[in-house]
């Protein structure tokens, strides 16, 4: 396991000259899903130049056309103004072509939870871009250690997960690898900062901190709603007025993405063996049915095309 971080590491020389706002002046962020979106907008808001790469064209406009799109709803929410949107969007560049991301010395991939991609990912990023450069990965619940197993730097890799909606949740998680090396770590810590978020060190574990624990509070509540113990509307009031809750946990999972969550349980499911992340059949069959939550205005509860309860 690497060596944990001292006060003197992080007031060297060499870590002092590598954290300056020059350093983060371009970053990129591969995958632009919600998830890269919510990155994407948090990083340009806090006066970061992005790039943003998608696989193809059509992949991109989506991705750039959400990116707008949610920044609409803030605005009329009175989140946010036109000329902030305006002033993010001008900082914000989309490409199709990872080579567009070798002048940057921090990268980002939030992609689908598929640990071939990621190494795939991590391997051409390497292959164009800077010898030094962070490659950061938004993983819920993959190893960064086996991610970096076969990668040229594997000191320089690293973990970030970022909670949605990633605009409004203050915290990350910052998930250090068995070779992450502490230079990397204070880079990291340093981003997490400079963009607003307040860090929490994570050392490598199947779901890290908030995965594994919110994810059998969700399964629970899904199997207390099959079992017809209380309806949805009253599971979610029960959780958030109990224990101060902003969201109830069927809600939340609808924020999250049903097919999110029975990804995340599959995997802790499936690398733990524990009985409390075996997925609820009701997620199964809500996730076959395609009402994945919010995204697609449907799963426990239903939503207009801004992400509003109806």
């Amino acid at each position: 396991m690497a060596q944990k971080l001292r006060f003197e590491d992080l007031e060297s020389p060499i870590v002092r000259k590598r954290t300056g706002d020059d350093k983060f002046h371009q970053v990129g962020v591969i995958g632009l899903g919600v998830m890269g979106q919510g990155i994407v907008e948090t990083i340009a808001s806090a006066g970061i130049e992005v790039i943003g790469v998608e696989r193809d064209e059509a992949s991109l406009k989506a991705g750039m056309d959400g990116l707008s799109k949610a920044m609409d709803i803030e605005i009329k929410r009175w989140g946010k103004t036109a000329s902030e949107k305006r002033a993010v969007l001008s900082r914000v560049k989309g490409t199709v072509n990872i080579a567009d991301l070798k002048g940057c010395e921090v990268v980002i991939e939030a992609v689908d939870e598929n640990f071939g991609l990621k190494q795939k990912l991590i391997e051409s990023f390497y292959a164009i871009g800077k010898e030094d450069a962070v490659f950061i990965s938004n993983t819920a619940t993959l190893s960064l250690s086996k991610l970096a197993e076969t990668a040229r730097h594997p000191e320089r890799i690293i973990g970030m997960h970022f909670l949605n909606p990633v605009p409004f949740v203050p915290l990350v998680e910052i998930v250090r690898g068995m070779k992450t090396s502490n230079e990397t770590f204070a880079l990291v810590k340093a981003f997490a900062t400079r963009i607003g978020k307040t860090p929490v060190e994570v050392f490598e574990y199947p779901g890290f901190i908030t995965t594994r624990t919110i994810l059998p509070m969700l399964n629970e509540a899904m199997h207390a709603l099959m079992e017809g113990i209380a309806s949805a509307e009253d599971i979610d009031t029960a959780m958030r007025l109990g224990y101060a809750m902003q969201n109830g946990p069927l809600e939340m999972s609808d924020n999250m993405g049903l097919d999110e969550v029975l990804m995340w349980m599959e995997t802790l499911w499936h690398e733990l063996g524990e009985p409390r992340y075996r997925p609820c059949p009701l997620l199964r069959r809500m996730v076959r049915e395609g009402k994945l939550g919010k995204k697609t205005g449907e799963g426990f509860f239903k939503y207009n095309e801004d992400g509003k309860r109806l």
